[in-house]
């Protein structure tokens, strides 16, 4: 097999592999027997048609297969030969047979580049501690605390801050709703139904929130938004608009307890006693990991 390597700029390298007569030949060979014996050829018992026939009937298949193994494995050979350090092939083309029955054909292959390798023992980091605190433990609880929260209806009393208002809203300026004046902006400006809204003071679009305060129930109030210049959807910015809003439901957010029957809900058979040293151990695998993750950045800038 001869092989040329030439090599180009960006690591990359294209081979030129030719494979000589014999070698073809004899792949032919076996491939073409390998044919003979599984072919059924009207009037010749299995494997009992000529080579002749055989190689006529079923010349594209046995060409096929003899250019795909033998591409295959030479191209191999030759990175091997070559004791190249191929990161990726890029493209097997140009595969010609000559009339002696040779092989040839190119390989584009890109290698890992060539370079010093830096000083990169004793390399210089900062970690930080694993250790977990108790404040840690106290914000994970906090968080699992929030996420089992119940939201209880409130029918008695009008809209309060901090409430979770379940409202029907429409917008609309000069007359035209927003949906057809900016149909590409957030449906949340367009308005919806059944749509949960927490109220707090900069919640929301500027100034909804504080104009719904005392709402009840089934009541219907005109709400007014000033988008402002730097608004994002430009055919809104700057512009009034009017919201028809009509409440539905009022909802207040109960936070549980956190005692032995809370832990137990998160998982059975478990107190709050358990549930905190869960949370610590869970906390110290992610500070871990945390470090492992900051060491290889900083190793990394390091060497960059």
């Amino acid at each position: 097999m001869k092989i040329e390597v030439e090599t180009q700029p960006g690591s990359v390298s294209t081979l030129r592999i030719e494979l000589p007569p014999e070698e073809v030949s004899k792949e032919w060979d076996a491939i073409a027997n390998s044919f003979a014996r599984l072919a059924k050829i009207p009037g010749y018992r299995p494997g009992k048609a000529p080579r002749s026939v055989i190689e006529k009937r079923f010349r594209k298949e046995i060409h096929d297969e003899l250019t795909k193994k033998l591409v295959s494995k030479s191209y191999y050979d030759a990175i091997e030969q070559k004791q190249l350090r191929v990161v990726s092939l890029t493209n097997l083309e140009d595969v010609q047979f000559g009339e002696d029955k040779s092989m040839r054909f190119r390989a584009t292959v890109v290698t890992a580049p060539e370079f010093e390798l830096p000083e990169y023992k004793n390399i210089p980091v900062q970690l930080h501690s694993t250790k977990v605190a108790e404040e840690d433990v106290d914000l994970a609880l906090e968080r699992l605390r929030e996420q089992s929260a119940d939201f209880v209806d409130v029918p008695e009393r009008g809209l309060q801050m901090e409430d979770f208002a379940v409202i029907d809203f429409e917008g609309s300026i000069e007359g035209r709703r927003i949906r057809e004046i900016a149909p590409n902006a957030s449906k949340n400006v367009h308005g919806g139904k059944k749509f949960w809204l927490h109220l707090a003071p900069e919640n929301f679009l500027p100034r909804f929130c504080g104009q719904i305060i005392d709402m009840k129930r089934g009541e219907t109030r005109s709400v007014q938004v000033e988008f402002p210049a730097e608004f994002p959807v430009v055919e809104l910015a700057g512009k009034k608009a009017d919201y028809a809003v009509t409440l539905n439901e009022i909802k207040q957010k109960v936070l549980p307890s956190i005692d032995d029957a809370f832990a137990a809900k998160l998982v059975p058979e478990k107190t709050v006693a358990d549930l905190r040293q869960m949370i610590e151990h869970d906390l110290e695998h992610e500070k871990e990991h945390e470090v492992e993750r900051a060491k290889e950045s900083q190793i990394v800038k390091f060497l960059h």
